[in-house]
């Protein structure tokens, strides 16, 4: 099996690569790097490292039936995400939507490409009082209009994938992740705790789910040897409170009252360029939604079993 894989300079598309190469049913992989982004892993015989503007569609098209066609790629990973929620604009949307729908396009009309696997995120789904605690695929998702463009673009693109599917012959999967507590995987909590001091609202003490990067590329693995096709919620093996998150990454926490985290953490933005928001994050400091990955367990067989590397722990 030869497998193509987005967004491969980035921490998620890097641990996906990695995996692989230790999987002896892959190849060759063709390692797709974002334009301008480094690529770290090094060369191997089993890799061929190419880049492309995303946002390009024309790229995109020379890619799959260029290098990817020579390669008889059947399956595509598709990773590439711009994780800033500060980045917004349609160059941010090309690339999060567009780029998605000219890959399903395009590889639905491919001779190689059978499968096609999609990352996107646990974030997608609505989380208030009213709705069930614990998530399944069916749960209503977030269509607030007033949403961020990081929200937004994740939903339309989540969409844009699942709309396809049963209507072609490319057999198509969501994997609907849980947060990644890493550096460069567009996680608002990775930011929220890289401050010296973390507010969090009075009388809420909410349980968070998180996913290891581990983890997260052993369930690329798994949908990519499958043949089942359909959208699937990816966990983490971490499931904890608020203050007990705080307090394993090593930092001290205050509770004080709404209005006023809202602003600090708006101050913080302007002055630092900090990727957290608490408006966006809001509902999830005040309502549990975690992730139920029991049909990724079923179908997929995918099993968290890396915990986070929390900070306090390692010492």
């Amino acid at each position: 099996m030869n497998v193509l894989v987005t967004g491969a300079s980035s921490p998620i598309g890097e641990q996906v690569v990695q995996r692989l190469l230790r999987d002896s049913r892959v190849a060759h992989i063709l390692a797709v790097a974002d334009k301008g982004v480094p690529f770290s892993i090094p060369e191997n015989p089993r890799i061929t490292l190419t880049e492309i503007k995303f946002k390009s569609q024309r790229q995109l098209h020379t890619l799959l039936f260029g290098l990817a066609l020579k390669k008889s790629v059947q399956v595509v990973i598709h990773t590439s995400q711009a994780e800033s929620a500060n980045r917004e604009g349609d160059s941010v949307h090309a690339h999060n939507v567009e780029s998605l729908r000219a890959l399903v396009k395009f590889s639905e009309r491919h001779p190689t490409i059978r499968r096609l696997v999609i990352r996107s995120s646990g974030a997608v789904y609505q989380v208030q009082r009213d709705l069930p605690a614990l998530i399944s695929e069916d749960h209503p998702l977030n269509m607030a209009a007033g949403a961020p463009q990081w929200v937004r673009d994740r939903v339309e693109a989540d969409f844009t994938a699942c709309a396809r599917m049963g209507l072609s012959t490319l057999q198509v999967v969501v994997l609907r992740m849980a947060e990644i507590l890493a550096s460069g995987c567009g996680s608002q909590m990775y930011d929220y705790l890289d401050s010296s001091l973390c507010l969090r609202p009075i009388g809420f003490d909410p349980m968070l789910n998180f996913l290891s990067l581990e983890d997260a590329a052993q369930a690329f693995q798994h949908a990519t040897h499958t043949s089942e096709q359909g959208v699937f919620n990816i966990p983490g093996a971490d499931t904890l409170p608020l203050t007990e998150v705080i307090s394993l990454w090593g930092r001290p926490s205050v509770a004080m009252p709404e209005p006023g985290i809202y602003w600090m953490y708006k101050v913080r933005q302007h002055l630092r360029g900090g990727q957290f928001r608490y408006g966006m994050n809001r509902r999830r400091f005040h309502y549990p939604g975690i992730l139920d990955g029991r049909r990724a367990m079923d179908v997929l067989r995918y099993v968290p079993s890396q915990s986070v590397s929390w900070p306090e722990l390692k010492e």
